[in-house]
């Protein structure tokens, strides 16, 4: 008997107590909505394991435990890694475990059988391209899905995990998608609505003048997307609401402090960035970032905003906000709890509401706009760090009347 099974049983047999595990069996006996998880490759600390896992086993935001809000109904894994847990997870939950993605939707039938979708396209063996883009197949598992949908004549809300795809016109047709089956679509970086210490917030439309987020060294476009997404959380919140992108421009090397030095990116942001950090090298910055990078962005409404990877000084996630009126910029830190990856769980709590309720914490704009950007940006460096014009970045949204991200200091 797996171990969903035996919860289940001792439930209506009372043999589970009133303690954590009677109210888990109580809910898996009560019965609750189903999702197909779909998993480029599962293994410890993968993003697969970051997300599925909290899915099977409930998960902990500072001192309190949170149940599954679903049932993982059925587990697709495209990639199966050495060190895989996949099939020992999906064994000991009662998984079942599907080759296609068809099949993991479908639950082996003909048509849509959960009510909710899980794609984390992170981690496996996925080519780069010369742009030094990673080729993770989010896109084509997407595609996939909406393939079930139609055929099935319904959709169901899905999540897709980090940036939407590599590729601009991939990522805006999976958003078309959405809009055109009408499934609640969510998408983002858990680093965006993780702890902040201290808790930084601003009230839609505060004047803002500029936005700032620094992280570590720049590997690909995965590493930039968290910082992008971590500015652009903040940004949208500015006076007038979000506008959309009119350019971008990557910059690596000695060309990052040049810009500085010309005004193109703010020196007292990133000391009070730097100043909320809690591993930052001391020293020179010029001194000890390792192959710097600077991603500008310029906004139809001509605000502006710095991402800047600065490997070797920094190893956390930092963002810094200059207000229009106030002398010194408000910073913070989004803290990772490298012990346990608890940032993933604000994102897991998030996503639960969405296949429960069919709501959504933050728009999905947010991360289109975000993977837009991503994609121009790697093409900038790729072709000799030029500006790129991105008239097709006109991408205007409200942010939610509250920003959602975890509350307190995490653990």
């Amino acid at each position: 008997m797996d171990r969903r099974s035996f919860l289940k049983t001792a439930a209506a047999a009372g043999i589970i107590g009133a303690t954590a595990s009677w109210e888990l069996a109580a809910t898996l006996a009560s019965g609750r909505k189903k999702i197909a998880a779909l998993s480029t490759t599962y293994h410890v600390r993968s993003h697969s394991d970051n997300f599925i896992t909290r899915f099977l086993e409930g998960y902990w935001i500072n001192d309190r435990y949170y149940e599954p809000p679903c049932e993982v109904g059925s587990l697709f894994v495209e990639q199966e890694h050495e060190a895989d847990i996949s099939r020992r997870l999906a064994k000991s939950w009662g998984v079942s475990t599907y080759p296609t993605i068809q099949e993991a939707l479908t639950l082996g039938g003909k048509d849509l059988a959960v009510d909710g979708v899980l794609l984390i396209g992170e981690h496996g063996d996925y080519p780069t391209n010369i742009k030094n883009q990673k080729l993770y197949p989010r896109h084509r598992f997407m595609e996939e899905v909406v393939s079930v949908f139609r055929r099935s004549g319904r959709s169901v809300p899905v999540f897709n995990d980090k940036q939407l795809s590599f590729d601009w016109e991939k990522s805006k047709q999976m958003y078309d998608w959405s809009k055109e089956l009408k499934f609640p679509l969510m998408s983002g970086s858990s680093v965006s609505v993780t702890f902040r210490r201290p808790e930084l917030e601003f009230p839609l439309d505060t004047q803002l003048d500029e936005v700032l987020a620094v992280g570590g060294g720049w590997v690909s476009d995965g590493g930039l997307f968290h910082l992008l997404e971590m500015l652009q959380c903040l940004a949208e919140r500015r006076e007038g609401g979000e506008t959309g992108v009119k350019a971008v421009q990557l910059l690596a090397d000695n060309a990052v402090w040049e810009a500085a030095d010309h005004g193109r990116w703010s020196r007292s942001l990133l000391d009070a960035a730097l100043a909320r950090g809690e591993k930052v090298t001391p020293g020179p910055v010029e001194e000890i970032a390792e192959r710097p990078v600077a991603c500008l962005i310029e906004y139809n409404d001509g605000f502006r905003a710095t991402a800047l990877g600065l490997g070797g000084k920094v190893t956390e996630y930092l963002v810094a906000v200059k207000v229009k009126g106030e002398r010194e910029p408000k910073a913070t830190l989004c803290y990772i709890p490298i012990e346990n990856s608890n940032n993933f769980s604000p994102l897991v709590d998030s996503i639960g509401r969405m296949f429960t309720r069919d709501t959504l914490d933050y728009p999905v704009e947010r991360t289109l706009l975000t993977s837009g950007a991503l994609s121009f940006l790697m093409d900038s460096w790729y072709r000799g760090q030029v500006r790129i014009k991105t008239p097709m970045l006109d991408i205007r949204y409200r942010g939610p009347a509250q920003s959602y991200y975890a509350h307190g200091l995490g653990s």
